[in-house]
Order: structure tokens, then C-alpha cells, then sequence
């Protein structure tokens, strides 16, 4: 029989109350999308103002996906396997938090950074360009770094009665960075704060991301004990690359039905979700300079400011109603280990004598609230009405209005697929883990469960994280709540892997509908032989390229609305 994995210590968090504990625990993820939210606004016009035209720009935009796709999965096999004394997950948290803010300062920089090597030339030109696509490519394989430990050290933590309510805590500490990421972008940072920090807007939002990721994923691994694992389920298990990668392949390959079809949805969720995400800012700057006839950028000092600053005013406004979803979705949508059915777990004590006379309609509610699933599948299907109607937009207020509808579905999007996953991973257990002591534990059926208070003996642990005894023909690599790493790695392969489709589809879309520079950016050069006023002209009068982008999303929308649909049928036949 292999050898069965052994821990020392307890996971804890610190705080008096359980909101403050998850508020710590998921606190990284503020700084992570606050960074997010600046490369999603400003680094497409800024490569677009460095002179790549808007069909290269998609191909750069390759780095999500490939950084998605790599450090995912193999920083979970890693991470799950890690026997650092400070845990499995933070130290590749704190770790990638110094390398991305190492990259947002290059990013802001580049061409200061290649202009104190290179005098004026063609060449400067190039290695700027060079060097900015770089930066990127690092920011995003490090934050993926990130990302895919956060989510991991949420699951880790909390038990199976917890782990909605932590992708919901999660959820809002995503809308909160959003929101505060989108609400610095629509502020003057130059009038407010001068040169102190950089002499553009965007060199002054690189400088403050770099700051708020430092500080968030610091909170919360001060916050966060994890328990250190001393030795994994067999003991000459090696993490070599071939290794790493056949681990992946195989789980891959041989998901449980439920994952299997959250992946599914997940998949094409993405494909709607990537050009949202990566130009809708830019696609309501240009809807404002297109459509607006008093609105000029041409005599802009900073019209990568200007546009930025535009779209992120939409942007704002839709991470409110994100932020405002995700505190009240909660409430009203039925948690996924939720029956119905008396039991510890869902039990709730009897109300106030006060209060009695409520309590009918108390008891209605609760049995009418939608499950999880449902407010899933509806979401898919808000997202691709506002989007189907992205091409006929032509005033800022009706873009505004079709983006910030979508934020109802981004709360659900960063809440429903990780509370499924998370409950799944856990709910893969079995009787005993053995501890450092060579003692062994099991889940005690306790409805009260503290995930902060430590262990009374050492033969005891409060999580339901636990190992199976396998049998001598069973993979090493069984499902286990401990493998929570390479189930959450996968679940970004299929958050990736889409938004390859959706490159390829933005490419073609921009090389067909908008070839060449970005005219607004661009003025007063002739491009291909061209007046600038002439292509702009071409430019205003034909379809808005992101926008069609977009409607094709809105169709990918409805196919996960469907695969949704799918998967509430393999949870009633309980598959």
C-alpha cells in the first residue's frame, strides 16, 4: 500500500470574527486584480501607441492564455508537493508577487530603459516594442503564478461547508480590486500626484499596481498558516518535468464526471469572456472618439491617458455592480451542498419570538431561491444579451450601460466555478491522513466547524482535506482533497486554453475589419499611402472590429449557458 501523505502543523487564520479570517485569506486576490484591471486598460492602447497594429496586438495578448496554460497546472503539481516549511502555497505567492512588480516597473519604462542604451533609431523602435511584449509575457506568467496558488490556499483552508462562502469572499475581494484598479485609471494622476511616481498616467498606474500586489499577497500570507506537508503519498515521489507534466496529462485525461463538466463550462464561458476582459475599455474609448462629435484626441498630450481614462469610467461602474452582486448574490442562491434537507449542516436556529410572525415567508424564500447552477446558467445568458448588441452601439452612455449589465455575470463567473471545483475536491476524501507523529485523523462530524481554531491533540485536524488508502493497482495519483493544486491548475487550462480561440478569432476579425495603425493614436502619419484623416474616416464609418469580437462571444455565451444546462442534469442523476 503506498504510503499516505504526512503533515505537521494546522492551518489557521488570524482575526477575531469570520469575516475578518476571510477577508485575510482571500485579500491577495484585491492586489492581483487591481493589477489586472491596469494591464487590461492601458496595455492594449499602449502597445497600439507604440505602433503595433491591432491584429499583432491580439497575437501578443497570446501571453494569458500561454501563462494560463503553463504555470496553472504545473505550479499546482509543484505547489501541492512542496515540502517548504512555510507552507505549499505562499511561497510561490510571495514569489511571484516580486517578479510581476519587477515587471510592471520595466513595462511603464521601456522605452526610457532601451532609450538610455540606444540613441534614436529604427532599431530603438523595435527593441521598445521588443521589451514591452517581454514585460508582459512576465507580469502575466508570474500573476498566473499567483492566481493558481491564491485559489489553492483557499481551498486548502476551509472545509466543505465554507468553501461557497470563500469563493464568494473571493469574488468580492476580485470586484474590490477591480474596482479600485478601474477607479485609479479614470482619475488625472498627474494633477493629483504630479511626476512624483512617473510622467504619464500609465508609468504612475504600473508604479501603484506594483505597490498593491506587493501589499495584498504580504496581508494575507501573514495572515495564513498553512499545515507543511512532510512527506507526500509515497515517498520517492520526484517532480521532474516529465513527471510534472505526465501528472497532468493523466488527471487530465481522467477528470470525475462533475469536474469534467465544470471545465466544460468553464471553457466556453472564456470564449466570451477574453475579448470582454482584454478590449472593452478600449472598445468604449473609441465608441466615445467615434461617435462624439464634439470629442477630439488629436491635440491630446496623452491620448493613451485619454483613452484608458474613458473606458475605465465604464469599467468603474461595472466593477460597482460586480462588488454589489457579489455581497448580495450570496443570500439569494442556494449553497451546491445545499439539499434542502434537514440536517447539522443546514440547520438554523429558531428566530426571535419578534420575529415569529415572519417566519413564513422566511421559509418561503428559502425554498425559493435559486441554486447555484441556475443563477450560473442565467448569468451566461445576461452576458450574451448585453453582447449580441455590442456591434449596434454608437454613443458612450449605451456602451457604458451594456458593460456595466455584464458585472452581474463576472460576480458569478469568479464565484460559481471555484465553489463547484472546491466542493468537488473536497468532497474526494477518505478516512484517515497520517499526521507527523504517525498518528492518523479523521473529519469529525461537527456542524460548527472553526477553520481558525487549532487542533486540541496532534491526532486531530479540523479539515476535510484528507488522503485514501489505495490499493496496490491504484494510481498514486488517486483524487484527493490534497491534489486541490492540480484540479485548480486544470481548471485554469480550460480558462486558457479559450482564450486561444479567442486570439485566433480577434486576429482575423482586426487584420479583416482594421488593418493597420490605430488611426486615433497615430495622428497626422500616412499610413500605407494614406492620409490619417482618410483611414480614420474608413475606420469610423465600418464596423467596429472589438465590437464584433465581442458578438461572437455573446455565442460562445449561450453554448455555456448550455453546457451549464448539462451539467444541473449529471448533479440530479448524481454522476
Amino acid at each position: 500500500m503506498p504510503q499516505s501523505a504526512s503533515w505537521t502543523g494546522t492551518p489557521s487564520i488570524k482575526g477575531s470574527t469570520e469575516s475578518i479570517r476571510m477577508a485575510l485569506l482571500t485579500f491577495s486576490l484585491v492586489g492581483l486584480q487591481f493589477t489586472w484591471g491596469i494591464e487590461m486598460t492601458y496595455c492594449t492602447p499602449y502597445l497600439l501607441q507604440l505602433g503595433l497594429t491591432k491584429s499583432k496586438t491580439s497575437l501578443v495578448w497570446i501571453a494569458g492564455p500561454l501563462s494560463g496554460l503553463v504555470m496553472g497546472p504545473v505550479v499546482g503539481v509543484l505547489a501541492d508537493n512542496s515540502k517548504s516549511k512555510y507552507g505549499r502555497r505562499r511561497p510561490f505567492m510571495v514569489g511571484g508577487a516580486i517578479v510581476v512588480s519587477m515587471g510592471l516597473l520595466v513595462l511603464g519604462w521601456t522605452a526610457e530603459i532601451v532609450g538610455f542604451f540606444i540613441p534614436e533609431s529604427e532599431l530603438r523602435r523595435v527593441l521598445t516594442v521588443t521589451l514591452a511584449v517581454f514585460s508582459i509575457y512576465l507580469v502575466d506568467f508570474a500573476i498566473n503564478a499567483i492566481q493558481s496558488t491564491s485559489r489553492s490556499l483557499i481551498v486548502d483552508t476551509l472545509p466543505i461547508p465554507k468553501q461557497q462562502k470563500g469563493s464568494a469572499w473571493a469574488s468580492r475581494m476580485i470586484a474590490i480590486g477591480h474596482l479600485a484598479g478601474y477607479g485609479v485609471s479614470t482619475i488625472d494622476l498627474l494633477k493629483v500626484l504630479g511626476k512624483s511616481l512617473g510622467n504619464s498616467q500609465f508609468k504612475q498606474c504600473t508604479v501603484i499596481a506594483a505597490l498593491a500586489l506587493l501589499l495584498s499577497v504580504g496581508v494575507t500570507s501573514w495572515a495564513v498558516d498553512e499545515r507543511v506537508l512532510i512527506a507526500s503519498k509515497d515517498a520517492d515521489v520526484k517532480t521532474g518535468a516529465v513527471k510534472v507534466v505526465g501528472k497532468i496529462l493523466k488527471t487530465t485525461w481522467n477528470l470525475p464526471n462533475r469536474i469534467r463538466s465544470i471545465c466544460w463550462v468553464q471553457f466556453w464561458a472564456w470564449i466570451g469572456w477574453f475579448p470582454f476582459l482584454f478590449y472593452s475599455s478600449t472598445w468604449v474609448g473609441e465608441t466615445y472618439f467615434r461617435y462624439t462629435p464634439s470629442a477630439s484626441i488629436a491635440d491630446s498630450s496623452d491620448p493613451l491617458g485619454d483613452i484608458g481614462r474613458i473606458g475605465s469610467l465604464s469599467l468603474l461602474i461595472f466593477s460597482i455592480v460586480t462588488f454589489i452582486g457579489s455581497i448580495f448574490l450570496p443570500f439569494v442562491v442556494k449553497s451546491p451542498d445545499d439539499n434542502g434537507k434537514p440536517s447539522p449542516r443546514n440547520f438554523t436556529p429558531r428566530p426571535p419570538a419578534a420575529l415569529a410572525p415572519l417566519a413564513p415567508l422566511a421559509k418561503f424564500f428559502n425554498y425559493s431561491k435559486p441554486d447555484l447552477l441556475t443563477a450560473w446558467m442565467f448569468s451566461h445568458i445576461i452576458f450574451a444579451g448585453a453582447m449580441f448588441l455590442a456591434p449596434f452601439v454608437r454613443s458612450l452612455h449605451m456602451a457604458t450601460v451594456l458593460v456595466s449589465i455584464c458585472g452581474i455575470p463576472w460576480a458569478l463567473a469568479c464565484w460559481a466555478p471555484f465553489t463547484f471545483m472546491g466542493t468537488e475536491v473536497n468532497r474526494m476524501t477518505a478516512p484517515s491522513t497520517m499526521l507527523a507523529n504517525g498518528s492518523s485523523y479523521r473529519r469529525l462530524p461537527n456542524p460548527s466547524d472553526d477553520f481558525s481554531v487549532p487542533a486540541p491533540s496532534p491526532s486531530f485536524l479540523r479539515l476535510n482535506h484528507l488522503d485514501r488508502d489505495m490499493d496496490e493497482d491504484e494510481d498514486e495519483d488517486s483524487s484527493t482533497g490534497e491534489m486541490a493544486g492540480i484540479y485548480l491548475g486544470i481548471l485554469n487550462l480550460f480558462t486558457t486554453l479559450p482564450q486561444f480561440v479567442g486570439t485566433f478569432i480577434s486576429m482575423i476579425v482586426f487584420e479583416i475589419l482594421e488593418p493597420g495603425k490605430h488611426p486615433e493614436l497615430h495622428k497626422g502619419e500616412d499610413v500605407e499611402g494614406e492620409g490619417t484623416d482618410d483611414v480614420v474616416k474608413k475606420v469610423t464609418e465600418g464596423p467596429n472590429g472589438i465590437a464584433v469580437c465581442l458578438f461572437i462571444g455573446a455565442i460562445s455565451a449561450l453554448g455555456a449557458a448550455y453546457a451549464t444546462q448539462r451539467m444541473k442534469g449529471l448533479y440530479k442523476r448524481g454522476r
